[in-house]
């Protein structure tokens, strides 16, 4: 089964250490990163889709992406 996460953060060191966390994990890049004005916050907030692919597993709703 292929899990996909979408990883959000504002522009900070906080959204590299997001993806890099994820990576280390077995997570790979899926695409392009986004990059947008968030006008509610006035700041740039950063978005990067990931992927992993994890034998044996079904997915339910209730699953925690972040644990695998």
């Amino acid at each position: 089964m292929k899990l996909y996460r979408l990883l959000t953060e504002d522009d900070t060191s906080a959204f590299c250490h997001k993806v890099s966390l994820a990576l280390s994990k077995g997570w790979e890049l899926h695409g392009s990163p986004s990059y947008a004005f968030d006008a509610a916050k006035g700041v740039m907030r950063c978005a990067q889709a990931v992927t992993k692919e994890v034998p044996g597993q079904t997915y339910h709703p209730e699953m925690k992406l972040g644990e695998y």
